[in-house]
């Protein structure tokens, strides 16, 4: 008989702490050994860059901006946690308590600005882990890199799901009145219970709404991003997630089929197995019948969408619930017309 998975820490996502793919050595705890508490660690990550390029043909950013590494809201369904194996540590709990910040990325960013050969191109913040997770509360780097950006009147495009970034409202409209910001505010579920267990340390689905609601009466552009969208768990809430945000004042709206690269099969599929077990193989059998038999599929274009009968209707689903709520499905393009390099104009004054 097996041992039901042990209850994850307080507040974190994942119920262990995955096997590193990388490292021959794993420890395994005895089987229902409940997990301690797990504070959170910030460690220096002392990158000497901080633009990142993109060239996956179905990603809508070429160029991405990140803070940090790691994520503390616990997403237990984040497709990025296998990269923090690169670093030596696991996908698992590692992931959301071993945090890595760039505390150089504002100086950086702005030593990469300030080349006579850089030429803008719309910077996504972030393209990975979350640039309004908790640690930017007291670090400040987003609120520092955005300071930068807003200088130089640089696009940029903030991918988020926490409240910490109406703090910046003062640098976001700075930027809008130049048409160089846009805003993606990722919903997953509108179920608070659910939600929590998801995303432990995210903001809730009504405050996510409220996000929406400030920066669209500001007058900075908002978008909804339905993501990830898990089939037979979550699928079914598309039309009120599009219904609320467009309520709110979302402008835009996409959606993200869930992932589950390497380790993050297996973590997902322990968190159902503990949360939602009566659910877990409708939920992992209909994602295989998304991807060709297999949980994940690497493909550029399918990867992210999905294919078959049932990637299909989620789209179908998709699109209709967004004309009948008025969303663009078209994004919007970020002015790169306005940038300027402030130091470059002072020394042609100057010098």
């Amino acid at each position: 008989m097996t041992s039901p998975p042990s209850p994850s820490p307080r507040g974190r996502g994942a119920l262990s702490n995955l096997g590193n793919r990388f490292e021959k050595i794993v420890y395994t705890p005895e089987p229902g050994e409940a997990p301690a508490a797990v504070p959170t660690e910030v460690y220096d990550d002392l990158s000497r860059s901080v633009l990142t390029d993109n060239d996956s043909p179905d990603i809508g950013y070429t160029r991405c901006l990140n803070p940090y590494r790691g994520c503390e809201h616990g997403c237990i369904y984040c497709y990025a946690r296998p990269a923090h194996e690169y670093l030596g540590f696991s996908a698992g709990l590692d992931f959301e308590t071993k945090l890595l910040a760039k505390r150089d990325a504002p100086a950086l960013l702005r030593r990469e600005l300030s080349k006579p050969s850089y030429r803008p191109v719309p910077i996504a913040l972030s393209g990975v882990t979350d640039p309004y997770q908790p640690a930017e509360k007291r670090l400040r780097l987003t609120r520092g890199c955005l300071e930068v950006l807003a200088e130089f009147r640089h696009p940029v495009c903030i991918i988020t799901k926490g409240t910490l970034v109406e703090r910046d409202m003062d640098l976001l409209g700075e930027l809008a009145q130049y048409g160089c910001v846009r805003v993606v505010v990722s919903v997953t579920t509108l179920d608070g219970g659910l939600q929590r267990r998801l995303e432990p340390r995210a903001a809730t689905p009504r405050a996510r709404l409220g996000i929406i609601r400030t920066l669209a009466q500001a007058g900075v552009p908002v978008e909804v991003n339905v993501a990830p969208v898990i089939p037979g768990l979550t699928d079914h809430e598309i039309p009120a997630i599009l219904e609320a945000a467009a309520e709110a004042g979302a402008s835009g709206a996409s959606w993200i089929l869930l992932r589950l690269p390497h380790g993050v099969k297996d973590l997902f599929g322990e968190w159902l197995q503990h949360h939602e077990p009566l659910k877990r193989e409708k939920v992992l059998n209909t994602l295989r019948s998304m991807h060709g038999g297999k949980l994940y599929d690497s493909q550029f274009g399918r990867r992210l969408r999905g294919e078959g009968e049932r990637a299909r209707q989620i789209a179908q689903l998709f699109e209709i619930s967004c004309r009948r709520c008025g969303l663009s499905r078209e994004r919007q393009e970020l002015n790169t017309a306005a940038f300027r390099q402030p130091g470059a104009q002072q020394d042609l004054f100057t010098g």
